[in-house]
């Protein structure tokens, strides 16, 4: 594991919705998820793209909020991720997040995918869970997993 690991990525804004965070805090997030160096793909998509990419490769008709295609883990990631930014939106409104803190909380949930982080059962998850929460804390952001009041 590299002490600062090396980000090469593209963001690419395929989503009209207003209010996206930009190039700087993408890259910011994904490189505070980071255990090794990382050429990633970031496409924020609108919700006919996601709902093909997740019927495609994950059999469910429905656009999701975050898809991850690693194609190498370590000791050198390749990635791309996929972030649908309409999803984003109603989520973080229905779970009184900012659309600011819940992207930055896909993101990292994207790039520790890409590390071959996984959360279909219970002890990889509350892994993955406990990961998410230190790194989104230490972003200033609430901890996406805290219960909210």
């Amino acid at each position: 594991m590299s002490k600062n690991p090396q980000l090469w990525m593209d963001v690419q804004f395929a989503s009209e919705l207003k209010g996206l965070p930009s190039l700087a805090q993408f890259k910011l997030w994904a490189r505070k998820a980071l255990r090794t160096d990382a050429q990633i793909a970031l496409r924020i998509t609108d919700e006919d793209e996601a709902r093909a990419f997740n019927s495609e490769y994950r059999g469910k008709d429905y656009a999701t909020n975050v898809l991850t295609f690693p194609l190498t883990e370590a000791p050198f990631i390749i990635a791309d991720i996929l972030i649908c930014a309409p999803v984003v939106a109603i989520e973080a409104a229905e779970q009184g997040k900012s659309l600011e803190a819940h992207f930055a909380h896909l993101t990292v949930h994207g790039v520790l995918h890409a590390h071959g982080y996984d959360h279909e059962k219970e002890a990889p998850a509350a892994l993955m869970e406990s990961i998410e929460s230190q790194i989104m804390t230490s972003l200033g952001y609430p901890d996406p997993y805290a219960e909210i009041n």
